[in-house]
């Protein structure tokens, strides 16, 4: 049986991946009487005399919503929100096993971003935090500042900082690796939808300072009119600063860091071979890399790193969202900041000690017994420092 039989197999017998289950039991009349009418409404009256104790008896100081539309799920694109439901449920317990955060799937039948915004908005007392998934760019863009500057509670689309904290997290270690500094690299990001663009800035955050950014007509410049939109329009201010112009072999000419956030084999050997000495090459597009390991190597790549679990050092989100939500609901955190994202990342990174870093060694794997914990506190503690958390 192949995975995707598998897959089905788990699916049809189980009718999904999540249940409701109760905390508590009900064995008799009293704990009837506790559980719902008449104790359920001192908690109620609490709650109403005091909104803040929410937190302290209902589920929301442990609740995530997992909001989808399904406009972008995977690498099946625009698929619809039923369709979607099967990734949203499998990110809820991913949730749930990495991060012990309650989550719960909520796919909308719309693609409107008012409407997204508003649904979300009425929502949103249930949970502590919003998890935005596989909405299309670039309205996830707005969608998510919209939100942000709304809700009370932290918003957070994982495909965009999710994968960015990750990425860090490798560019950190390969860097150490390599022998190299963030602020003197050159580095290309394939690709220009929320991944791709998140990745850019959240490395200009960790102070790199020369990136250029590509898509599918080549490299993103100030001025460029062909398939550009207000998203890679700000990308072009904020990087390629000498204004290059031409393709993605192009743009890796002399460059020390490849990152693929785009499609399967767009690069090749001799393209790696014309990137500077010792060159880091992290692809991601999945299932087929933008280049695999093999050719990376035959190219001269060193570091390498993929989004497939079949590789060593694989980028993957489990590595970040579930530790980010619980370091936030740990403080009942307003927000997930750029202080935050960063501490996750560089928590990540620290996992492993430099004496055990390796070219098949400087992401950490996912189920490494420290990850969470470490990450989750890392990002308490920066809600703490920079204000944003309501519980110390």
């Amino acid at each position: 049986m192949d995975i995707n039989q598998e897959a089905l197999k788990l699916h049809s017998e189980n009718r999904g991946k999540i249940e409701v289950v109760s905390k508590t039991k009900i064995k008799d009349m009293h704990d009837l009487a506790v559980v719902y009418t008449p104790g359920v409404a001192e908690p109620c009256r609490k709650i109403h005399q005091n909104v803040a104790d929410v937190y302290t008896y209902t589920v929301k100081g442990n609740m995530v919503a997992v909001v989808s539309d399904g406009t972008a799920v995977l690498g099946l694109g625009d698929i619809g929100p039923e369709a979607a439901i099967p990734v949203m449920e499998g990110k809820a317990v991913l949730f749930k096993y990495f991060g012990g955060v309650d989550a719960f799937p909520i796919c909308l039948a719309t693609k409107d971003t008012d409407e997204i915004v508003e649904t979300v908005i009425r929502i949103a007392p249930v949970f502590g935090g919003i998890n935005l998934e596989d909405i299309s760019a670039p309205r996830c863009f707005e969608i998510e500042k919209r939100l942000k500057e709304t809700l009370d509670i932290p918003v957070f689309h994982d495909d965009q900082h999710g994968t960015a904290v990750v990425v860090l997290s490798g560019v950190i270690n390969a860097l150490k690796l390599a022998n190299k500094k963030m602020e003197e690299v050159k580095m290309v990001v394939n690709g220009a939808g929320a991944a791709s663009i998140a990745v850019a800035k959240f490395l200009l955050s960790a102070g790199a300072q020369n990136i250029i950014l590509c898509d599918s007509k080549g490299i993103v410049y100030e001025g460029r009119t062909e398939n550009m939109n207000s998203a890679k329009e700000e990308m072009a201010e904020l990087t390629n600063k000498d204004k290059a112009k031409g393709n993605l072999a192009d743009a890796l000419v002399g460059a020390d860091v490849f990152l693929g956030l785009s499609g399967p084999n767009l690069v090749t050997s001799e393209m790696v071979k014309r990137m500077a000495h010792d060159p880091i090459v992290i692809a991601m597009a999945n299932p087929i890399p933008e280049i695999y390991p093999d050719e990376a190597r035959a190219g001269g790549a060193r570091i390498i790193a993929t989004g497939r679990s079949d590789f060593p050092n694989q980028v993957n989100n489990c590595l970040g969202f579930p530790a980010i939500f619980k370091g936030a609901l740990k403080v009942r955190a307003r927000e997930i900041n750029e202080e935050m994202k960063l501490a996750a990342a560089h928590a990540i990174a620290s996992v492993i000690p430099d004496n055990e870093l390796s070219e098949t060694n400087f992401i950490p794997n996912v189920f490494h017994p420290e990850v969470m914990d470490k990450e989750a506190e890392a990002v308490a503690q920066a809600a703490r420092e920079t204000g944003v958390a309501r519980i110390y």
